[in-house]
C-alpha cells in the first residue's frame, strides 16, 4: 500500500508545473541572464601559473622586411638574438668521383700476338717478357684481394666475358640506360658517339682462346683511401659485326662472315665504394697494329637542275643593277 501511495504522489507532483522547478526556461518570465550562474575561474587558483605555461607566445618573422637594407651591427644583433652564427661564403662543392680520367700504366700488347707460335723464338720472348712484369700485376691483384677476398682470376674472367657480351648486346638494341651497368662515365661518350646515326648487328660465336689476365694496377685519386683498380683481359674470340648507316646501307662488316677478333680490354672498379661494379672502361690498341679501312660513308646526292638554276637566278641579280646603271 506504501508504494501505491508513493506512486501516486510521484506522479501528481511531476504533473503540477512549479515554477523554475521541472520546466522549460521559455515557459517562465524570469530573464535567463538571471538564471544562469556558471564560473569561468578555476576554482583552485594555485595552478594558474601552469595554465599559463600551456600557451606559448611565438614571435613570427618579419618576411616583409629587407635584409638588404639592415647594417652589419642590426644584422650581428639580430642574429644574436637569434642565436644563430653568422653564414660563411661556402665555396666547395661536394663531387663524386666513379671513374678515372683513362688507364693507368697501360699494358702493351706484344708485336704479332695471336699469331706468333709460343714455341718460336720470338713467342718465348714474349713469354719471358710477360713473366717479367707479372711481378706488378700479382701486387695489384693482392691488393684488390684486400677489398676483394674472393677475388680469382679464373673467375674473373667469366665474369668480364659477361659483361664484355651484355656491354655489345645494348650496343646493338641501342640501350642507353641499360649500357651505364656495363661501361664507366669515361667509356660513355665515345661509346654513345661510336652508336650514333647507326644500326648495329653484332653476335658472338666462340672462343678462339680462353680469356685471361694480363696486366692488373691499383692507384689511389685524392686520398689514399680511394682506390681504383683496373685489370686488363685478353680477348680472343670470333665475332659477326655488320654497321648500317641511318639509310640502311652497309659501312663496315658483315653478317655472314665471322672474324677473329683479338681485344685488349680494360675493367675498372672502383674498389673503395662497397657498391662498386666491375666495367668496361677501355680498349688498348696497340701502335704496331694496321690502320683500320676507313668506313664507307654515304651522303645525299646533290640535283644538278637545281644548282643549275640557282646559278642562272644569281647571274640574272648581277646584271640587273648593271643594265639600271646603264
Amino acid at each position: 500500500m506504501s508504494l501505491r501511495l508513493l506512486n501516486k504522489v510521484g506522479i501528481q507532483f511531476l504533473q503540477e508545473t512549479s515554477v523554475n522547478f521541472l520546466a522549460p526556461i521559455a515557459s517562465t518570465s524570469i530573464n535567463v541572464q538571471q538564471v544562469r550562474h556558471r564560473r569561468t575561474k578555476h576554482w583552485d587558483p594555485k595552478w594558474k601559473p601552469l595554465r599559463t605555461l600551456k600557451v606559448v607566445k611565438v614571435e613570427l618573422p618579419k618576411f616583409n622586411e629587407n635584409t638588404e637594407d639592415l647594417t652589419e651591427e642590426e644584422m650581428r644583433s639580430r642574429l644574436k638574438e637569434q642565436g644563430l652564427l653568422p653564414p660563411r661564403p661556402w665555396l666547395e662543392k661536394p663531387f663524386f668521383i666513379s671513374s678515372t680520367g683513362g688507364v693507368f700504366e697501360g699494358y702493351v700488347p706484344p708485336e704479332g700476338d695471336g699469331k706468333v707460335s709460343p714455341i718460336s723464338a720470338q713467342g718465348a720472348k714474349q713469354k719471358l717478357q710477360f713473366l717479367e712484369k707479372k711481378s706488378k700485376t700479382m701486387l695489384a691483384i693482392r691488393k684488390i684481394r684486400s677489398f676483394e677476398e674472393d677475388f680469382d682470376t679464373p673467375e674473373f674472367c667469366k665474369a668480364a666475358q659477361n659483361v664484355y657480351i651484355k656491354m655489345h648486346e645494348c650496343m646493338a638494341s641501342g640501350d642507353k640506360e641499360t649500357i651505364q651497368q656495363y661501361i664507366t662515365e669515361r667509356a660513355y661518350p665515345e661509346v654513345m658517339h661510336n652508336m650514333k646515326n647507326k644500326t648495329i648487328r653484332w653476335k658472338y660465336l666462340k672462343d678462339v682462346e680462353l680469356p685471361r689476365v694480363v696486366h692488373a694496377r691499383c692507384t689511389d685519386v685524392v686520398s689514399k683511401e680511394n682506390i681504383f683498380a683496373q685489370v686488363t683481359v685478353r680477348f680472343h674470340t670470333q665475332q659477326v659485326l655488320a654497321i648500317y648507316d641511318r639509310f640502311g646501307r652497309l659501312m663496315h662488316g658483315s653478317e655472314i662472315i665471322a672474324k677473329d677478333v683479338l681485344e685488349y680490354v680494360v675493367f675498372e672498379k672502383h674498389l673503395a665504394n662497397e657498391y662498386g661494379l666491375w666495367r668496361v672502361h677501355d680498349k688498348i690498341i696497340p701502335d704496331w697494329m694496321p690502320p683500320k679501312e676507313p668506313t664507307s660513308l654515304t651522303f645525299e646526292k646533290p640535283q644538278l637542275n637545281i644548282i643549275e638554276s640557282k646559278e642562272k637566278e644569281l647571274v640574272d641579280k648581277e646584271k640587273k643593277p648593271a643594265e639600271i646603271a646603264a
